[in-house]
């Protein structure tokens, strides 16, 4: 039986190992398999394969069966490479030779992602060679020195080096699939999947792994009032004094908050809005170009295309022309949430 039915669907193969994480497993399908076309159709299908078929033990007091080997990886158009808990032991599991060589030999053109510590296995593979890359915090020291010819980055949720990813622990594998989703079909798609799954729709890779500071006291109001104010004023300019009137408190302790809670500044947060904002209404409305900049908030489309351009690598027409194209586009209002 062949891992995949022929249905057209991108295809996923999730690649998993002794002791597999259980929540990084279930993040990939999760995630992609809410993915939906504006007709309802599924469009992904994923499937999980191992080094041999049969039962594979996980982190938890379960095991799962997994009947795809290796020859899944061939038919994929993603392949992705959760942790295992394997590699939090002190030294870390060896990884099978076989299984470094398979995802070597993967077919030019497929993408391939690691969660946590699944980046060790795709270092061992010599996929992260020369490229940005991370992994779980508790096991960089380790990945650095196993694999110094890696460009390894530890602050950051997840790295995306031209169709090679990777993600810290946990909770960035969803980011990351949020990411991938986005990349394969909008915004406006990903933002459905993350709202089925209660999570936030868009945490830029750049924010860092984790909070080094302490958490803020709950005793103090958080910066929620001035972020819906600013998601509801996002079409004209918003300052910082702005934003720390609205929660009565000078601009170096809101800014100080801002970035407790939200690990960025303010300023960066408003930036991912408006990008959040103008693909948004590229993909979902007629409006022209300068009416989509003004909506959300850059003022001039010169100003829009630099900002996407830096940011997506793409102009805002060659955005709405790719995603608009493809008619997979979720419909429904524009809803701004913090």
């Amino acid at each position: 039986m062949t891992a995949f039915a022929g249905s057209g669907r991108h295809r996923v193969a999730v690649l998993i190992r002794d002791k597999a994480l259980s929540f990084e497993l279930s993040i990939v399908h999760r995630l992609f398999g809410q993915a939906r076309s504006a007709a309802g159709a599924a469009l992904y299908e994923v499937v999980t394969c191992a080094l041999e078929p049969g039962e594979i033990r996980t982190d938890a007091d379960f095991t799962v069966t997994v009947t795809h080997g290796l020859e899944a990886l061939a038919e994929a158009d993603t392949v992705v490479v959760p942790g295992s808990g394997v590699d939090f032991e002190p030294q870390g599991g060896p990884i099978e030779p076989s299984l470094t060589a398979a995802l070597a030999r993967i077919h030019p053109g497929t993408r391939i992602a690691s969660i946590c510590t699944g980046s060790f296995v795709l270092a061992a593979a010599g996929l992260l060679t020369g490229r940005r890359a991370t992994t779980h915090w508790r096991s960089s020291a380790r990945f650095r020195e196993r694999f110094p010819d890696v460009a390894f980055d530890l602050d950051v949720l997840y790295t995306d080096d031209d169709g090679v990813l990777t993600s810290a622990g946990a909770a960035s594998g969803i980011d990351l699939c949020l990411h991938m989703i986005r990349t394969d079909h909008g915004a406006a798609v990903a933002n459905e999947v993350a709202r089925g799954s209660v999570v936030p729709p868009h945490r830029e890779g750049g924010q860092a792994q984790y909070v080094r500071r302490p958490m803020p006291d709950p005793r103090i109001s958080s910066t929620s009032k001035a972020r819906q104010w600013a998601l509801e004023n996002l079409h004209r300019p918003v300052t910082l004094q702005e934003l720390a009137a609205r929660e009565s408190i000078s601009t170096r302790t809101f800014t100080r908050r801002f970035r407790d809670e939200i690990g960025i500044s303010p300023g960066r947060w408003l930036t991912q809005q408006r990008i959040e904002r103008a693909c948004a209404l590229l993909e979902r409305t007629e409006m022209p170009i300068d009416q989509v900049a003004v909506t959300a908030g850059f003022g001039t489309a010169g100003s829009m295309r630099l900002r996407l351009q830096a940011e997506l690598g793409v102009s805002p027409s060659a955005y709405r022309a790719t995603f608009r194209g493809r008619d997979r586009r979720v419909p429904g209002p524009i809803r701004a949430s913090p």
